[in-house]
């Protein structure tokens, strides 16, 4: 599987390359400025990017994982592309939602999904790109609030600006599928 997991994992390297990574002045939603941008959704939203995300996240999951899933709306195409992949893989794997407001009618929830992830489901919050890590903890901290246990968190791509020593800061580790120097390369 080291071998095929490569494989793929050079494939979505170029496709980041191909259809994510553009070099460009921008302002980030940290509030940060860079000369460099990570449009993730244009890779976990094409098809084989969806095939390639869903299968190397699945492949780097903590084997208690159970559930997985993050902010809206870079985390969703991450956490359904991995949720079918699990099925297929015959170790089901639930995606969940997690809404930047709760919801305004209904019952105001925060999660979606949560109705198949019972109390204490150990789950991984994944997002697409990473900067600092302040989206992702804030996940972390709405999925802990409902009950469920955050065994691992996870990123497509990692800018390399401060979210592994934040997520450290919190006793947490940061899985990285991709790391900026490679998209630079």
């Amino acid at each position: 599987m080291a071998r095929r997991g490569g494989f793929l994992r050079d494939r979505l390297i170029e496709l980041l390359k191909e259809r994510s990574y553009r070099r460009m002045r921008v302002v980030l939603a940290s509030g940060r400025e860079s000369d460099f941008y990570v449009d993730g959704k244009q890779t976990t939203l094409h098809a084989e990017g969806a095939w390639l995300v869903g299968n190397l996240v699945f492949e780097a999951l903590h084997p208690d994982v159970r559930g997985v899933g993050g902010m809206v709306i870079g985390a969703d195409p991450v956490a359904t592309a991995t949720a079918a992949v699990s099925w297929s893989r015959g170790r089901p794997v639930h995606a969940f939602l997690v809404r930047k407001e709760s919801k305004g009618h209904g019952t105001g929830k925060y999660i979606e999904g949560r109705g198949n992830l019972p109390d204490g489901t150990p789950v991984c919050v994944v997002e697409d790109t990473t900067t600092t890590g302040a989206s992702i903890l804030q996940a972390v901290d709405r999925v802990e609030a409902e009950g469920l246990r955050v065994v691992q968190c996870l990123t497509l791509v990692d800018r390399e600006e401060g979210a592994v020593e934040a997520l450290a800061a919190r006793g947490l580790v940061l899985t990285r599928l991709v790391r900026r120097y490679e998209l630079e390369a």
